[in-house]
């Protein structure tokens, strides 16, 4: 349906588009993963110049037409400018929007990955929560809300903590998950086990990972 629509979503990626424009990818409430042209954005002083930034979370009035979308106007809740100051929590958060572009579709329900863009990014400013924790929570919920996950290991010898930290992750609301803090033994097993299962059920290279690894 061609006409003007207000979508709720996340800026994944932008690339340049001719002289002035740029290509967007949202990740959105209403339509999941959409693409949109930005035109002008990359004018000095565009009002859709910070609007179409990594991380900008918001509402954007996009035009639909028949075979693409063009943003008009845009209305930013959250820049997230705290990464954007900060060269490890950035790429962290390059990481997080990679894996949603990895597993979202236009025109699925992503809802509940959108949501759990928005709070990890948010954990990912919380001093209390060290970034290496939120990278796991993120990567097994990811796992977890796309229907992949296997399940807790059942013949590995873990600690109880970990193996009910795994259970929390996996049952819990988006809302409730960055509510705890766990020791470092198990911290290193939970880094293992959502290791193995990227590899395995993922099995995807994603640039900004092997950028991170270098930096941690």
């Amino acid at each position: 349906m061609q006409g003007i629509i207000d979508v709720t979503g996340m800026i994944l990626k932008q690339s340049p588009m001719g002289e002035y424009d740029r290509r967007v990818c949202v990740l959105t409430k209403e339509r999941g993963k959409i693409s949109a042209f930005a035109k002008g954005a990359r004018k000095p002083g565009n009002r859709l110049a910070a609007a179409t930034n990594l991380f900008a979370f918001g509402t954007f009035k996009l035009y639909a037409g028949r075979s693409s979308y063009t943003m008009t106007d845009a209305e930013i809740g959250n820049y997230f400018e705290n990464l954007m100051a900060d060269y490890e929590g950035a790429y962290y958060g390059m990481y997080f929007t990679e894996i949603a572009d990895y597993y979202t579709r236009e025109n699925n329900d992503e809802r509940e990955m959108l949501k759990l863009l928005y709070q990890s990014l948010r954990a990912l400013g919380a001093e209390s929560l060290p970034d290496p924790l939120v990278r796991c929570v993120f990567e097994l919920k990811s796992i977890v809300i796309n229907g992949e996950f296997p399940g807790v290991p059942a013949d590995r010898k873990l600690a109880e903590s970990t193996r009910y930290t795994l259970e929390y992750i996996a049952a819990s609301p988006v809302e409730k998950l960055y509510t705890f803090t766990v020791k470092e033994e198990v911290l290193g097993e939970l880094q293992q086990i959502a290791r193995e299962y990227m590899g395995r059920i993922v099995g995807h290279k994603f640039k900004s990972l092997e950028i991170l690894e270098t930096l941690c």
